[in-house]
């Protein structure tokens, strides 16, 4: 019956399942690392590994390019290059895609959830000052005038995963790293 969920849950995440004799092992669509399963069946997060990767787009050198299908974020580089990050995207219902830049960056940003997700979520604080319990993790880059940021994230196992309110989510120190990288009024594209 636990091997049933196990493969029933890897269906369910799109993982590609491979028996065994004696244990069932779980694999990445994307990058075929090996997953771990707990006791429980469910599948253990694994950190995404940042890593600069040939890039053959149009975008050109420092545009941000979310791939929300993938759940990768790249910052173009120069010489047909890209830093390639792991991100957690919108869930169904609240994924999207287009064109914005960044507005406004933010150390250790303080979140006020808006009103329509205080309307789906009244059980969430009205405002939070920054820190690392904070769901914006260490760094914030807010997007034009939407709702909508790159934001670092104190749940590092939503990395790789469809479950933020559109958000894109990035571990803390990915996120300081192209924090770093960026300046108010870089381009974003977002593609589904």
């Amino acid at each position: 019956m636990r091997l049933f969920k196990t493969i029933s849950a890897a269906a369910f995440l799109g993982l590609a399942f491979a028996p065994a004799a004696s244990a069932a092992f779980l694999f990445d669509p994307i990058t075929r690392q090996p997953l771990q399963v707990e006791q429980d069946g469910r599948v253990q997060a694994t950190p995404i590994p940042r890593e600069e990767v040939d890039y053959t787009g149009k975008l050109a050198p420092g545009t941000i390019w979310v791939n929300t299908v993938e759940k990768r974020l790249y910052f173009i580089l120069p010489g047909n290059r890209a830093i390639k990050y792991g991100v957690g995207v919108g869930r169904p219902g609240f994924a999207w895609a287009g064109t914005q830049v960044i507005s406004r960056k933010a150390e250790w940003p303080a979140w006020t959830p808006p009103p329509q997700m205080l309307k789906r979520r009244p059980d969430l604080p009205r405002h939070m000052e920054g820190g690392e319990g904070n769901p914006l993790g260490a760094r914030a880059m807010y997007l034009g005038s939407t709702l909508y940021r790159i934001h670092g994230s104190n749940e590092p196992e939503t990395i790789g995963q469809a479950v933020s309110s559109g958000c894109i989510r990035m571990l803390n120190e990915d996120v300081i790293d192209l924090y770093s990288r960026v300046k108010v009024g870089t381009r974003v594209v977002v593609t589904r």
